[in-house]
C-alpha cells in the first residue's frame, strides 16, 4: 500500500452526513465497515447476471455479449486512471498510480490487461477486430462507462480515487469467476481466463492503495461520506452495465 505524503485532497464539495452537526471523522475501521456493507449490498457480484454466470446458466451467446460489452469498460480503465493521475501534485503518487495504466495498456504491444481481454474475446469466439471496433456495444453500456469516465474527470481527487475502491471486492469475484468458468464453460480456451487470474493480485494491491489514500486524506466525516458516495456511484456504474447486458438478452428472446 502506498503511503500518502501529499496535502489532503480538495474538500470543496462537502457531502451529506448521517448525523447533522457532526464533523469529526469516524475511526478508519468504521469507514471500512460502512464500505463493506455497501459493497456487500451493491457490488455487482450480486447482480442476477453475474449470479447466473457463476451458476453456469449463461449461454455462449450471453457470454459473448457480456465479453463484448464489458470490453468497452475495460478499454476505458486506463483513460479514467490517466484522468486521476493528472490530479496528483506529488511525483511519488504519480509514479505509483501510473502502474495501473501500465497494467492495462502494457509496456508494449501484446501485453497488459486490455490484450488479455482481447484474448478472452477470441477464446469465447469473438473476432478481435469486432471488439476493437466498438460495434455492438449497447447504449446503456456506453452511458454507464461515459458517466464513470466523466466522474473521474470532473470530481475532486478524493472522490475520483474513492470510486476505485470497488477493486477491494474484485479478487473474491475473480476467484469465483475462475472456478465457475473452469467448471461450467469448458468450451472456453484456458487462455481466456488469464485476465481474471491477473486481477486477483492486482485488485488486492490497488484496492489497498486506494484505501490508504482516502484514509490519509479524509479530515472530516463529510469527507468520509463523499468517499462512501463515490464508492456507491461506482457500484451503480457496474450494476447498470450488467442491467444493459441482461436486458438485451431479454429483448432478443422476445
Amino acid at each position: 500500500m502506498t503511503t500518502a505524503t501529499t496535502d489532503p485532497a480538495p474538500t470543496d464539495t462537502p457531502g451529506r452526513t448521517d448525523t447533522p452537526g457532526r464533523t469529526e471523522p469516524w475511526h478508519p475501521a468504521e469507514l471500512e465497515r460502512r464500505l463493506g456493507e455497501l459493497g456487500d449490498a451493491r457490488y455487482h457480484a450480486r447482480h442476477p447476471f453475474n449470479q447466473r454466470m457463476h451458476q453456469g446458466l449463461l449461454s455462449p451467446a450471453e457470454i459473448r455479449r457480456w465479453v463484448l460489452n464489458r470490453f468497452h469498460y475495460q478499454r476505458n480503465i486506463p483513460v479514467k486512471d490517466a484522468l486521476i493521475l493528472a490530479k496528483f501534485d506529488d511525483a511519488q503518487l504519480r509514479r505509483s498510480w501510473i502502474r495501473r495504466i501500465r497494467d492495462h495498456d502494457g509496456e508494449r504491444a501484446g501485453e497488459g490487461g486490455i490484450e488479455r481481454w482481447l484474448r478472452l474475446g477470441e477464446a469465447v469466439g469473438l473476432d478481435r477486430d469486432l471488439l476493437l471496433s466498438g460495434e455492438g456495444v449497447l447504449p446503456g453500456v456506453r452511458l454507464a462507462v461515459g458517466g464513470y469516465v466523466g466522474f473521474c474527470r470532473e470530481r475532486p481527487l478524493l472522490e475520483a480515487v474513492a470510486s476505485s475502491l470497488t477493486e477491494r471486492f474484485a479478487p473474491n469475484l475473480m476467484r469465483t469467476r475462475i472456478s465457475a468458468w473452469e467448471t461450467h464453460y469448458d468450451w472456453v480456451e484456458p487462455v481466456g481466463l488469464r485476465y481474471f487470474q491477473a486481477r486477483v493480485a492486482q485488485g488486492t494491491r490497488d484496492g489497498e492503495e486506494a484505501l490508504g489514500l482516502v484514509h490519509a486524506w479524509c479530515r472530516t466525516r463529510e469527507d468520509q461520506q463523499r468517499v462512501l458516495d463515490a464508492f456507491a456511484f461506482k457500484c451503480e456504474v457496474l450494476w447498470s452495465l450488467l442491467d444493459a447486458v441482461e436486458l438485451a438478452g431479454s429483448t432478443d428472446e422476445h
